[in-house]
């Protein structure tokens, strides 16, 4: 049973972890020093794993989010490994494995003072891999997937345009947005999929 739902504890953990790391920030974005606690519209996840906090104070929410993280790229292994299995054709199972519980990996180094390259490379290997099971859902008889996964998608490259054009008014909360879509996404594919939605694509 616990590995059954060993990826939505661990993401639910994640998820406590970070809560309880936003509720202690002290304070200050990007935009605003001298703001008081994490603004949800104004503040990255990323704040969180600083020593000290942009208003200068010291940040004890930095242990909780990290933390956090470590349940979150263990989640995210575990569920890339798993769906894998599911795919029939051995190169795209192991794009979809490999790709994605590297991503992962890149996914912790976020917390870490190499969080702008690993941000380039977690996403680049996180999209690689869901593309690949976006496709395979796409030649499914799962419409309801069919939908999600395309607008997970959609949610996350427009979140790194915005990224990459340093748009930092929007950025902070489409961050959030694209956080809950993909783990979202994740969870249900997860315990809603089965090998046998997969299996008529070996002849086709």
């Amino acid at each position: 049973m616990l590995k059954k739902y060993s990826v939505l504890i661990g993401t639910l953990c994640s998820v406590i972890l970070l809560l309880i790391a936003t509720s202690l920030y002290p304070g200050g974005s990007f935009s605003d020093k001298n703001t008081v606690g994490f603004d949800w519209t104004k503040n990255f996840i990323s704040n969180l794993f600083a020593p000290i906090a942009l208003n200068g104070s010291p940040n004890p929410s930095r242990n909780w989010a990290s933390a956090g993280m470590i349940f979150l790229s263990v989640s995210l292994a575990l569920f890339f490994i798993d769906f894998s299995t599911k795919i029939p054709l051995k190169g795209a199972s192991k794009v979809i494995k490999y790709w994605g519980a590297g991503s992962a990996i890149c996914t912790f180094l976020i917390a870490t003072p190499w969080h702008d390259i690993m941000v380039t490379i977690a996403s680049t290997m996180f999209l690689l891999a869901f593309f690949y099971i976006t496709v395979f859902v796409l030649k499914s008889r799962l419409p309801l997937f069919k939908f999600l996964c395309i607008i997970c998608l959609l949610i996350f490259y427009y979140t790194l345009y915005l990224y990459g054009a340093g748009d930092f008014a929007l950025l902070p909360i489409m961050q959030k947005i694209t956080f809950a879509s993909a783990i979202g996404v994740i969870l249900l594919l997860q315990h809603f999929t089965q090998k046998e939605d997969f299996q008529h694509l070996i002849s086709s």
